[in-house]
Protein backbone atom coordinates (compact mmCIF):
# COMPACT_ATOMS: atom_id res chain seq x y z
CA UNK A 1 0.00 0.00 0.00
CA UNK A 2 1.05 3.52 -0.92
CA UNK A 3 2.31 5.58 1.78
CA UNK A 4 2.85 9.54 1.53
CA UNK A 5 5.36 11.89 2.78
CA UNK A 6 5.52 15.43 3.06
CA UNK A 7 8.46 17.32 3.01
CA UNK A 8 8.46 20.96 3.48
CA UNK A 9 10.28 23.67 4.48
CA UNK A 10 11.69 27.22 3.23
CA UNK A 11 15.53 26.11 4.32
CA UNK A 12 15.87 24.67 0.45
CA UNK A 13 19.61 23.11 0.83
CA UNK A 14 17.73 21.38 4.34
CA UNK A 15 14.77 20.22 2.10
CA UNK A 16 16.25 18.45 -0.72
CA UNK A 17 18.72 16.73 1.36
CA UNK A 18 16.21 15.30 3.25
CA UNK A 19 14.18 14.26 0.50
CA UNK A 20 17.37 12.56 -1.07
CA UNK A 21 18.29 11.24 1.85
CA UNK A 22 14.64 9.43 1.72
CA UNK A 23 14.89 8.35 -1.96
CA UNK A 24 18.09 6.88 -1.06
CA UNK A 25 17.26 5.17 2.05
CA UNK A 26 13.51 3.52 0.89
CA UNK A 27 13.88 1.19 -1.98
CA UNK A 28 10.67 1.84 -4.39
CA UNK A 29 10.23 5.39 -3.25
CA UNK A 30 9.72 8.39 -5.26
CA UNK A 31 9.49 12.07 -5.01
CA UNK A 32 7.37 14.82 -6.28
CA UNK A 33 7.87 18.10 -6.40
CA UNK A 34 5.26 20.97 -7.91
CA UNK A 35 7.96 23.90 -8.94
CA UNK A 36 5.85 27.15 -8.51
CA UNK A 37 8.57 29.65 -9.50
CA UNK A 38 7.03 29.01 -13.20
CA UNK A 39 3.12 30.26 -11.89
CA UNK A 40 4.10 33.96 -13.48
CA UNK A 41 4.23 32.36 -17.14
CA UNK A 42 0.71 30.65 -15.74
CA UNK A 43 1.74 27.00 -14.90
CA UNK A 44 3.06 24.87 -12.41
CA UNK A 45 6.11 22.24 -13.03
CA UNK A 46 5.60 18.91 -11.85
CA UNK A 47 8.64 16.36 -11.49
CA UNK A 48 8.75 12.77 -10.20
CA UNK A 49 12.08 11.65 -9.49
CA UNK A 50 13.36 8.43 -7.84
CA UNK A 51 17.08 8.07 -6.62
CA UNK A 52 18.45 7.68 -10.11
CA UNK A 53 17.03 11.14 -11.45
CA UNK A 54 13.49 12.50 -13.25
CA UNK A 55 11.15 9.86 -13.98
CA UNK A 56 8.63 12.28 -15.62
CA UNK A 57 7.96 15.57 -15.72
CA UNK A 58 4.78 17.65 -17.21
CA UNK A 59 2.90 20.96 -16.02
CA UNK A 60 -0.27 21.91 -14.83
CA UNK A 61 -2.08 25.05 -15.28
CA UNK A 62 -2.79 27.23 -12.95
CA UNK A 63 -6.60 27.52 -11.24
CA UNK A 64 -7.93 30.90 -10.29
CA UNK A 65 -4.86 32.54 -10.78
CA UNK A 66 -3.28 30.44 -7.73
CA UNK A 67 -0.33 28.37 -7.76
CA UNK A 68 -0.98 25.94 -4.73
CA UNK A 69 -4.74 25.47 -5.85
CA UNK A 70 -2.99 24.07 -9.18
CA UNK A 71 -0.99 22.18 -7.15
CA UNK A 72 -3.68 20.90 -4.76
CA UNK A 73 -5.70 20.19 -8.35
CA UNK A 74 -2.70 17.91 -9.69
CA UNK A 75 -1.30 16.26 -6.47
CA UNK A 76 -3.89 13.55 -6.10
CA UNK A 77 -4.49 12.54 -9.07
CA UNK A 78 -0.76 11.81 -9.84
CA UNK A 79 -0.90 9.90 -5.82
CA UNK A 80 -3.92 8.05 -6.79
CA UNK A 81 -1.85 6.93 -10.00
CA UNK A 82 0.97 5.86 -8.28
CA UNK A 83 -1.31 3.84 -5.53
CA UNK A 84 -3.13 2.46 -8.40
CA UNK A 85 0.49 1.19 -10.09
CA UNK A 86 1.06 -0.97 -6.86
CA UNK A 87 4.87 -0.49 -7.54
CA UNK A 88 6.00 2.92 -5.61
CA UNK A 89 6.29 1.73 -1.87
CA UNK A 90 6.81 5.70 -0.42
CA UNK A 91 5.58 9.10 -2.16
CA UNK A 92 7.76 11.98 -0.63
CA UNK A 93 5.69 15.19 -1.45
CA UNK A 94 8.58 18.00 -1.57
CA UNK A 95 6.68 20.91 -1.23
CA UNK A 96 8.22 23.94 -3.06
CA UNK A 97 9.92 26.92 -0.52
CA UNK A 98 6.71 28.45 0.81
CA UNK A 99 4.05 25.65 0.70
CA UNK A 100 2.80 25.08 4.39
CA UNK A 101 2.32 21.04 4.92
CA UNK A 102 -0.98 22.02 6.80
CA UNK A 103 -2.97 22.55 3.40
CA UNK A 104 -1.48 19.66 1.69
CA UNK A 105 -1.79 17.54 4.41
CA UNK A 106 -5.54 17.96 4.76
CA UNK A 107 -5.84 17.52 0.76
CA UNK A 108 -4.19 14.07 0.73
CA UNK A 109 -6.13 13.02 4.32
CA UNK A 110 -8.78 14.21 2.63
CA UNK A 111 -8.71 11.95 -0.65
CA UNK A 112 -8.20 8.74 1.70
CA UNK A 113 -4.71 8.23 0.85
CA UNK A 114 -2.24 6.98 3.16
CA UNK A 115 -0.38 9.90 4.59
CA UNK A 116 2.18 8.74 7.07
CA UNK A 117 4.34 11.39 7.86
CA UNK A 118 4.53 14.86 7.69
CA UNK A 119 8.20 16.62 8.16
CA UNK A 120 9.77 20.10 8.27
CA UNK A 121 13.57 20.20 6.87
CA UNK A 122 15.43 22.97 8.64
CA UNK A 123 18.91 24.24 8.93
CA UNK A 124 19.06 25.22 12.78
CA UNK A 125 21.80 27.86 11.74
CA UNK A 126 19.14 29.60 9.87
CA UNK A 127 16.32 29.21 12.40
CA UNK A 128 16.88 32.62 13.95
CA UNK A 129 17.63 34.90 10.30
CA UNK A 130 14.46 33.09 9.31
CA UNK A 131 12.19 34.00 12.44
CA UNK A 132 13.62 37.61 12.12
CA UNK A 133 13.01 38.08 8.34
CA UNK A 134 9.61 40.34 8.03
CA UNK A 135 9.90 40.67 3.92
CA UNK A 136 7.36 39.76 2.05
CA UNK A 137 6.99 36.41 0.20
CA UNK A 138 6.51 38.24 -2.38
CA UNK A 139 9.52 40.39 -2.35
CA UNK A 140 11.60 37.72 -1.80
CA UNK A 141 10.24 35.91 -5.08
CA UNK A 142 8.65 32.89 -3.22
CA UNK A 143 4.60 34.13 -2.97
CA UNK A 144 2.56 31.06 -4.05
CA UNK A 145 -0.04 33.16 -5.54
CA UNK A 146 -0.16 37.17 -6.79
CA UNK A 147 -2.77 37.80 -3.56
CA UNK A 148 0.01 35.82 -1.33
CA UNK A 149 0.23 38.86 1.78
CA UNK A 150 2.67 36.27 4.28
CA UNK A 151 6.29 37.17 5.03
CA UNK A 152 9.17 34.69 5.36
CA UNK A 153 8.87 34.99 9.61
CA UNK A 154 5.33 34.18 9.79
CA UNK A 155 5.38 31.32 7.14
CA UNK A 156 8.37 29.78 8.39
CA UNK A 157 7.24 29.54 11.63
CA UNK A 158 4.45 27.91 10.49
CA UNK A 159 6.04 25.27 8.72
CA UNK A 160 8.16 24.49 11.84
CA UNK A 161 5.79 24.51 14.36
CA UNK A 162 2.69 22.12 12.20
CA UNK A 163 5.20 18.99 11.70
CA UNK A 164 5.74 16.35 14.46
CA UNK A 165 9.13 15.93 12.42
CA UNK A 166 12.00 18.00 12.09
CA UNK A 167 14.80 16.71 9.39
CA UNK A 168 17.97 18.46 10.68
CA UNK A 169 20.72 19.58 8.52
CA UNK A 170 24.46 19.32 9.58
CA UNK A 171 25.62 22.58 9.75
CA UNK A 172 29.07 23.85 11.02
CA UNK A 173 27.12 27.34 11.94
CA UNK A 174 25.23 26.21 13.96
CA UNK A 175 25.57 26.72 17.99
CA UNK A 176 24.56 25.69 20.59
CA UNK A 177 22.10 28.67 20.70
CA UNK A 178 20.52 28.14 17.90
CA UNK A 179 19.79 24.28 18.88
CA UNK A 180 18.29 25.94 22.43
CA UNK A 181 15.87 28.22 19.97
CA UNK A 182 14.77 25.05 17.68
CA UNK A 183 14.31 22.65 20.91
CA UNK A 184 12.00 25.68 22.55
CA UNK A 185 9.95 26.48 20.02
CA UNK A 186 8.89 23.27 19.06
CA UNK A 187 9.71 21.12 22.25
CA UNK A 188 7.71 18.17 21.27
CA UNK A 189 9.73 17.87 17.99
CA UNK A 190 11.19 14.61 17.02
CA UNK A 191 14.42 16.16 15.66
CA UNK A 192 15.88 13.81 12.87
CA UNK A 193 19.08 14.17 11.82
CA UNK A 194 19.69 14.48 8.09
CA UNK A 195 23.07 13.01 7.71
CA UNK A 196 25.95 13.04 5.82
CA UNK A 197 28.16 10.74 3.21
CA UNK A 198 27.13 7.59 2.01
CA UNK A 199 23.21 8.00 -0.04
CA UNK A 200 23.81 4.28 -2.06
CA UNK A 201 20.48 3.57 0.14
CA UNK A 202 19.80 -0.10 1.97
CA UNK A 203 19.33 -3.05 1.02
CA UNK A 204 15.70 -4.06 -0.43
CA UNK A 205 15.97 -7.16 1.89
CA UNK A 206 16.41 -5.81 4.64
CA UNK A 207 13.39 -3.83 3.76
CA UNK A 208 11.22 -6.01 3.13
CA UNK A 209 11.78 -7.41 6.52
CA UNK A 210 11.46 -4.41 8.54
CA UNK A 211 7.84 -3.87 6.57
CA UNK A 212 6.74 -6.81 7.74
CA UNK A 213 7.49 -6.11 11.37
CA UNK A 214 6.39 -2.57 11.25
CA UNK A 215 3.82 -2.02 13.87
CA UNK A 216 0.53 -1.75 12.66
CA UNK A 217 -1.17 2.10 12.83
CA UNK A 218 -2.19 3.80 15.69
CA UNK A 219 -1.99 7.53 16.64
CA UNK A 220 -0.29 8.52 19.60
CA UNK A 221 -0.86 12.06 21.47
CA UNK A 222 1.22 13.88 19.13
CA UNK A 223 -0.84 12.50 15.66
CA UNK A 224 2.24 9.63 15.21
CA UNK A 225 1.92 6.05 15.11
CA UNK A 226 3.90 3.54 18.17
CA UNK A 227 7.09 2.99 15.66
CA UNK A 228 10.04 1.67 17.53
CA UNK A 229 12.89 4.11 17.95
CA UNK A 230 15.76 4.13 15.85
CA UNK A 231 17.77 2.43 18.28
CA UNK A 232 15.66 -0.65 18.05
CA UNK A 233 16.15 -1.38 14.64
CA UNK A 234 19.70 -0.85 14.02
CA UNK A 235 20.92 -0.22 10.72
CA UNK A 236 17.11 1.57 9.71
CA UNK A 237 18.46 5.68 8.74
CA UNK A 238 15.68 7.39 11.65
CA UNK A 239 14.56 9.73 8.62
CA UNK A 240 13.02 6.72 6.44
CA UNK A 241 11.70 5.19 9.89
CA UNK A 242 10.02 9.05 10.32
CA UNK A 243 8.75 8.88 7.04
CA UNK A 244 6.16 6.00 7.89
CA UNK A 245 5.48 7.34 11.76
CA UNK A 246 1.57 8.04 11.33
CA UNK A 247 0.30 11.49 11.15
CA UNK A 248 -2.98 12.63 12.24
CA UNK A 249 -4.60 15.34 10.57
CA UNK A 250 -7.48 16.10 13.50
CA UNK A 251 -5.10 16.03 16.19
CA UNK A 252 -2.45 18.60 14.31
CA UNK A 253 -4.87 20.74 13.88
CA UNK A 254 -6.06 20.57 17.13
CA UNK A 255 -2.68 21.41 18.14
CA UNK A 256 -2.37 24.80 16.38
CA UNK A 257 -5.78 26.13 17.27
CA UNK A 258 -5.35 28.92 19.35
CA UNK A 259 -8.01 27.86 21.82
CA UNK A 260 -5.76 24.64 22.85
CA UNK A 261 -2.42 24.92 21.19
CA UNK A 262 0.24 23.19 22.51
CA UNK A 263 2.00 25.94 23.21
CA UNK A 264 5.99 25.47 24.41
CA UNK A 265 6.75 25.66 28.64
CA UNK A 266 9.14 27.85 30.24
CA UNK A 267 12.55 27.70 29.21
CA UNK A 268 15.81 28.91 29.91
CA UNK A 269 18.95 27.57 28.39
CA UNK A 270 22.30 28.56 26.72
CA UNK A 271 20.91 32.16 26.50
CA UNK A 272 17.53 31.51 25.04
CA UNK A 273 14.55 31.88 27.33
CA UNK A 274 10.67 31.17 26.82
CA UNK A 275 8.22 33.36 29.13
CA UNK A 276 4.92 31.74 29.89
CA UNK A 277 2.83 34.55 30.16
CA UNK A 278 -0.65 33.64 32.18
CA UNK A 279 -2.86 36.25 33.77
CA UNK A 280 -6.96 36.18 34.53
CA UNK A 281 -7.88 39.85 33.81
CA UNK A 282 -8.77 41.58 30.20
CA UNK A 283 -6.44 43.71 28.49
CA UNK A 284 -6.90 47.86 28.15
CA UNK A 285 -7.90 47.60 24.22
CA UNK A 286 -5.58 51.31 23.83
CA UNK A 287 -2.90 50.16 26.05
CA UNK A 288 -2.45 46.96 24.85
CA UNK A 289 -2.89 48.48 20.99
CA UNK A 290 -0.03 51.31 22.31
CA UNK A 291 2.68 48.15 23.26
CA UNK A 292 1.90 46.21 19.89
CA UNK A 293 4.95 47.56 18.99
CA UNK A 294 7.36 47.08 21.76
CA UNK A 295 6.04 43.51 22.52
CA UNK A 296 6.18 42.13 18.79
CA UNK A 297 10.12 43.16 19.23
CA UNK A 298 10.38 41.77 22.09
CA UNK A 299 10.42 38.23 21.27
CA UNK A 300 11.72 36.15 17.58
CA UNK A 301 8.78 34.39 18.18
CA UNK A 302 5.28 35.21 20.36
CA UNK A 303 1.63 33.50 19.87
CA UNK A 304 -1.03 32.09 22.06
CA UNK A 305 -4.75 33.53 22.73
CA UNK A 306 -5.49 36.62 24.81
CA UNK A 307 -8.22 38.40 26.01
CA UNK A 308 -9.39 42.29 25.30
CA UNK A 309 -12.06 43.60 27.78
CA UNK A 310 -14.29 45.60 24.90
CA UNK A 311 -14.44 42.16 23.45
CA UNK A 312 -14.99 40.34 26.97
CA UNK A 313 -16.73 37.37 24.73
CA UNK A 314 -13.93 36.97 21.80
CA UNK A 315 -11.37 34.65 22.15
CA UNK A 316 -8.29 36.38 20.11
CA UNK A 317 -5.39 34.46 18.41
CA UNK A 318 -1.93 36.39 18.81
CA UNK A 319 0.65 35.11 16.20
CA UNK A 320 4.02 37.31 15.83
CA UNK A 321 7.19 36.57 13.94
CA UNK A 322 9.89 39.06 12.01
CA UNK A 323 8.13 42.29 14.09
CA UNK A 324 5.52 41.67 12.76
CA UNK A 325 1.93 40.48 14.58
CA UNK A 326 -1.42 38.84 13.74
CA UNK A 327 -4.61 39.13 15.22
CA UNK A 328 -7.43 37.29 14.27
CA UNK A 329 -10.87 36.45 15.98
CA UNK A 330 -10.51 32.64 16.86
CA UNK A 331 -14.58 32.73 17.71
CA UNK A 332 -16.21 32.78 21.45
CA UNK A 333 -14.79 31.66 24.05
CA UNK A 334 -16.64 28.64 26.00
CA UNK A 335 -17.55 30.75 28.92
CA UNK A 336 -19.84 32.78 26.36
CA UNK A 337 -21.40 29.44 24.73
CA UNK A 338 -25.00 28.56 25.86
CA UNK A 339 -24.70 24.69 27.74
CA UNK A 340 -26.13 23.32 24.63
CA UNK A 341 -23.82 24.58 22.39
CA UNK A 342 -21.01 22.65 24.27
CA UNK A 343 -22.11 19.39 22.55
CA UNK A 344 -20.92 20.38 19.68
CA UNK A 345 -17.31 21.67 20.86
CA UNK A 346 -14.39 19.14 19.93
CA UNK A 347 -13.72 17.20 23.01
CA UNK A 348 -9.92 18.09 23.07
CA UNK A 349 -11.24 22.03 23.13
CA UNK A 350 -13.50 21.73 26.15
CA UNK A 351 -10.33 19.72 27.56
CA UNK A 352 -8.30 22.90 27.12
CA UNK A 353 -10.88 25.15 28.18
CA UNK A 354 -10.98 23.17 31.81
CA UNK A 355 -7.56 23.36 32.56
CA UNK A 356 -8.11 27.40 32.59
CA UNK A 357 -11.45 27.41 34.36
CA UNK A 358 -11.86 29.93 36.49
CA UNK A 359 -15.19 30.14 38.60
CA UNK A 360 -15.85 33.84 37.08
CA UNK A 361 -14.83 34.10 34.26
CA UNK A 362 -14.79 30.23 32.74
CA UNK A 363 -11.81 30.03 30.05
CA UNK A 364 -11.37 33.74 29.34
CA UNK A 365 -7.78 34.65 29.86
CA UNK A 366 -4.66 35.47 29.05
CA UNK A 367 -2.02 32.97 27.93
CA UNK A 368 1.33 34.09 25.69
CA UNK A 369 4.36 32.35 24.90
CA UNK A 370 7.40 34.38 24.11
CA UNK A 371 10.76 32.55 22.88
CA UNK A 372 14.14 34.37 22.22
CA UNK A 373 17.80 34.96 22.61
CA UNK A 374 18.45 37.22 25.65
CA UNK A 375 14.68 37.81 26.12
CA UNK A 376 13.88 40.35 28.74
CA UNK A 377 12.06 38.68 30.89
CA UNK A 378 11.20 41.45 33.51
CA UNK A 379 10.87 44.42 30.94
CA UNK A 380 8.47 42.22 29.04
CA UNK A 381 6.28 41.26 31.80
CA UNK A 382 5.80 44.91 33.04
CA UNK A 383 5.24 46.10 30.02
CA UNK A 384 2.46 43.24 30.03
CA UNK A 385 1.44 44.12 32.89
CA UNK A 386 0.87 47.75 32.14
CA UNK A 387 -1.57 46.71 29.70
CA UNK A 388 -3.78 45.16 31.58
CA UNK A 389 -7.18 46.67 33.22
CA UNK A 390 -6.23 48.61 36.30
CA UNK A 391 -8.61 47.48 39.23
CA UNK A 392 -10.67 50.18 39.20
CA UNK A 393 -11.02 49.66 35.66
CA UNK A 394 -11.53 45.73 36.50
CA UNK A 395 -14.54 46.94 39.32
CA UNK A 396 -16.59 48.35 36.73
CA UNK A 397 -17.64 45.41 35.37
CA UNK A 398 -18.06 43.75 31.86
CA UNK A 399 -20.98 46.67 30.90
CA UNK A 400 -18.29 49.47 31.42
CA UNK A 401 -15.55 47.31 29.75
CA UNK A 402 -17.41 46.85 26.13
CA UNK A 403 -17.60 51.10 26.25
CA UNK A 404 -13.56 51.23 26.07
CA UNK A 405 -12.46 52.91 22.81
CA UNK A 406 -11.91 49.60 19.84
CA UNK A 407 -8.58 49.99 19.46
CA UNK A 408 -8.12 46.70 17.69
CA UNK A 409 -10.93 47.88 14.98
CA UNK A 410 -8.09 47.92 12.12
CA UNK A 411 -6.32 44.84 13.03
CA UNK A 412 -9.88 42.83 13.44
CA UNK A 413 -10.85 44.73 9.88
CA UNK A 414 -14.40 45.38 11.79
Amino acid sequence: MLSVAIVGGLHADARRAAVDRLLAEVPGSVALHHDLATAVQGTVVRTVRDRTGIVSAGEAPLVNDCACCALREDLVPELERLAEDGLTRLAVVELWDSVEPKAMAEVVASADLRLTAVITAVDPALVLPYLGNGDDLADAGLAAAATDQRTVADTFARQLEYAPVLALATSEDADDEDRALLAQLHPTARQVPIGDGDLAGRGDRDWESWFERRPAEGQGPAGQAGLASADSEPGRHPLAEAAFGGFDVEAAAAAQHPACALLPADADECGVATLVWHRRRPFHPERLYAALEDLCCAAARSRGRFWLADRPDMLLHWDAAGGALCVENAGPWLASLPDAAWELVPPVRRAAAALDWHPEHGDCCQHLVFTSPGLDRDGLELLLESCLLTDAEYAAGRTAWKQLPPAFDSLLEV
